[in-house]
């Protein structure tokens, strides 16, 4: 392989990152992005399921519960399926900074084995911004959101206009999840300005 690659460290110039004014209060549940995704989709009957919570500043936090189908060696979590977990945490950021980014870099690092029936604890948090490039860290711990860490991540995501996934997947889906959430800030803002 050749070639330069991304680093995750951030630039000289790059700023912190900012909770925008519209996002979900911490501690909210903020819901699948798509019913079908593998990582926070309902819909998907092998997927994580995961459940990620808008957290304090520019972090969320999320959970999900290993099961049989996802395990690698038996009894154990597939790595894969780890850093997809971790990802879809670190995604999870897009609801509070209110941007549409897409995973550039991914770094996993695995600490210790994560067995079947295991609750993971995830948390994520955007470190840096810099242009077009949101810089983040996740942790994954195991017996709690205090627990012994098992898996950890930096990542390097990047602002896409809308065009990316119309002009790359199915834009009547796409059409359909973004009218579902201008639905829910709707919503939102009913709760708020009653």
């Amino acid at each position: 392989m050749s070639g330069p690659t991304a680093s995750l460290k951030p630039p000289t110039g790059a700023v912190a990152p900012e909770r925008h004014p519209d996002a979900p209060p911490p501690g909210e549940l903020l819901g699948p992005h798509y019913d079908q995704c593998f990582a926070c989709g309902l819909k998907q009957p092998h997927g994580l399921h995961l459940a990620a919570r808008a957290g304090e500043g520019a972090s969320v936090t999320a959970e999900f519960t290993i099961a049989s189908a996802h395990q690698g060696a038996p009894g154990l979590a597939h790595g894969g399926v780890l850093a997809a977990a971790l990802d879809e945490t670190l995604g999870s950021l897009n609801w509070i900074l209110q941007v549409i980014a897409v995973t550039g870099r991914l770094e996993t690092n695995f600490v210790r084995p994560v067995p079947v029936g295991t609750v993971l604890h995830l948390e994520a948090r955007a470190t840096a911004v810099h242009g077009r490039k949101i810089y983040s860290a996740a942790v994954g711990r195991l017996g709690g959101p205090d627990g012994r860490v098992a898996v950890r991540a930096t990542a390097l995501f990047v602002k896409v206009p809308i065009d990316h996934f119309t002009d790359h997947g199915r834009a009547a889906e796409i059409k359909a999840v973004l009218a579902q959430q201008e639905q829910v800030k709707a919503v939102r803002a009913l709760e708020v300005n009653p």
